[in-house]
């Protein structure tokens, strides 16, 4: 077990009815309260429509987060989200720049890096995405992917941040969805390359406090086996947070 404290997060992408989902967090809820015997943080990522519904469930035991925020603080920008707004729902924080942001909406790392600021305004925790395709990682070219984005996102911010405003995922967008996943040393390779990047360019105390957390194909056989890694220190879990059972499982393996 490393000094960092575990993160695991779901994100439920566009799934669920909001009824649906109510049920789902409150049979996940007690599984992890009383499995817990150690401190960690864990939360779900859940469609805005969920907001509401989800807040009471999880009030006191996980975090509610959104999937996306906009980039602008308010105004004429017809289907986005503020920061203000989920800081008003009661969000603790949202994903950014994941990768089916990236692919489906062409979000760049420039927008990501205005949107991490919304978000700081408000007092809310960025959870940063970044990841190489397939093509990229067999190309070998993986490693300056992966730090164009940090440093287009982060670069000028990173320095006047904290681990409680930033934790960073890297989701090899090969992995997402695919049942491929980063083998243990593969994954470990790349947070130990972010982590030092953090430490270059935001100093030594961020870089030993931030949390990476490690996103693709995770599930309840391969959690504890990533989680071990020293320098992996939590889980960005699709569809796995969808079934209370598993999803409970690999926030319990955290810990163990």
């Amino acid at each position: 077990m490393n000094k960092r404290r575990p993160l695991i997060l779901g994100n439920w992408k566009m799934n669920t009815l909001p009824e649906e989902g109510r049920l789902v967090a409150r049979q996940m809820v007690p599984m992890i309260r009383d499995g817990l015997h150690w401190d960690l943080d864990w939360g779900l990522a859940v469609p805005f429509t969920h907001l509401g519904a989800l807040r009471s469930e999880l009030e006191g035991s996980g975090m509610m987060g959104a999937q996306d925020c906009s980039a602008h603080l308010q105004g004429a920008y017809t289907g986005e989200i503020s920061a203000g707004i989920l800081a008003a729902m009661h969000c603790s924080f949202a994903l950014v720049g994941h990768s089916e942001r990236r692919l489906h909406h062409h979000e760049s790392s420039t927008t990501c890096g205005l949107k991490i600021d919304r978000l700081r305004e408000h007092g809310l925790m960025s959870v940063y995405c970044v990841g190489e395709t397939l093509e990229q990682r067999q190309g070998g070219s993986f490693n300056e992917v992966i730090t164009s984005q940090l440093m287009e996102a982060l670069g000028s911010r990173i320095q006047d941040m904290n681990h409680g405003s930033l934790a960073i995922a890297y989701e090899p967008v090969w992995a997402i969805g695919t049942g491929l996943t980063a083998s243990p040393q593969q994954a470990n390779e790349v947070h130990a390359m972010i982590r030092a990047w953090v430490a270059q360019n935001g100093g030594a105390s961020m870089a030993e406090q931030i949390r990476i957390l490690y996103g693709g194909s995770v599930n309840a056989s391969n959690a504890k086996e990533l989680l071990a890694c020293a320098d992996v220190d939590g889980a960005l879990v699709g569809g796995a947070s969808l079934k209370a059972r598993d999803f409970a499982d690999i926030v319990l393996s955290s810990v163990d």
